[in-house]
């Protein structure tokens, strides 16, 4: 509720016996994302990342350590018979995104979101009983989405600490350096590469949906993560893609309101 505010919304309409399981996942999902923010050495982080495979080697071997969210990863993966490759796959991308430099180009942050992001849907999809090619599908194109939104979400807070993630392809073909996002510049060619980014996750977004009737509606609820996204592209889109508007750092209030008529009306 704290750390993702909007997980925690979305796991709420997943059906209860998924549900306990979903706050277990997004709590891993939580730790291992947090561990490249809290750390001053490297180090440190791979240490961190190594207690969490360890955990998951010792889960899958009904041995879990004394630690809660592994006590109640160890029931999830029980109870829903969850693929530890996903783990392993989350894990092993947060540990290579350690070290402090920017995405060379889109495709890089793509494949991030994709062993993050889209791994934790893949898990949720499991959670729900779902093992379909298109509901992969979808979900591979929606983490995709969602791990480009958080990288544009974390540019202001990044920006404060002298760190630019964004993929310097992109920055490149605007002639934009890491010191005009640094000097929080709103000039048109900074807001053009966050409009070219932006894009990119609306395009994915854009293609999740365009084979959606070929999805199961028992998948639906690990898609309702796309409001939140549509919330923000479409905020970005009002300030005319200023990155560093004081609007975006804010908390949707309607965000609940907007989840419960997506999932009212069976849509993602």
């Amino acid at each position: 509720r704290k750390r993702d505010y909007e997980g925690f919304l979305c796991s709420l309409l997943l059906p209860a016996e998924s549900r306990t399981s979903a706050f277990a996942l997004r709590a891993f999902n939580i730790y291992s994302f947090q561990i490249k923010d809290s750390i001053t050495q490297k180090t440190i982080g791979l240490m961190r990342m190594q207690f969490w495979r360890e955990a998951v080697e010792n889960i899958y071997c009904d041995n879990p350590p004394h630690q809660p969210v592994a006590t109640e990863l160890w029931r999830a993966v029980k109870r829903h018979n969850l693929t530890k490759m996903w783990f392993m796959k989350i894990i092993d991308e947060r540990e290579k995104n350690l070290d402090d430099r920017a995405y060379c180009n889109i495709q890089e942050l793509e494949t991030y979101a994709e062993n993050t992001q889209s791994a934790l849907l893949y898990l949720t999809l499991e959670m729900l009983g779902v093992r379909d090619i298109h509901a992969d599908h979808a979900a591979s194109h929606i983490g995709k989405a969602q791990g480009i939104v958080t990288c544009l979400r974390a540019t202001p807070y990044h920006s404060t600490r002298q760190k630019v993630f964004l993929p310097m392809d992109i920055c490149m073909l605007h002639g934009v350096s890491q010191e005009d996002f640094i000097r929080g510049k709103q000039e048109k060619n900074v807001r053009d590469v966050i409009y070219d980014i932006a894009s990119q996750a609306h395009i994915h977004l854009e293609h999740a949906r365009s084979f959606s009737k070929k999805v199961p509606v028992k998948a639906y609820p690990a898609f309702f993560c796309t409001v939140a996204l549509d919330d923000y592209l479409c905020n970005l889109r009002k300030v005319d893609f200023n990155i560093f508007h004081p609007s975006l750092q804010k908390k949707s209030t309607l965000l609940p309101l907007h989840l419960y008529i997506r999932s009212w009306k069976k849509t993602y």
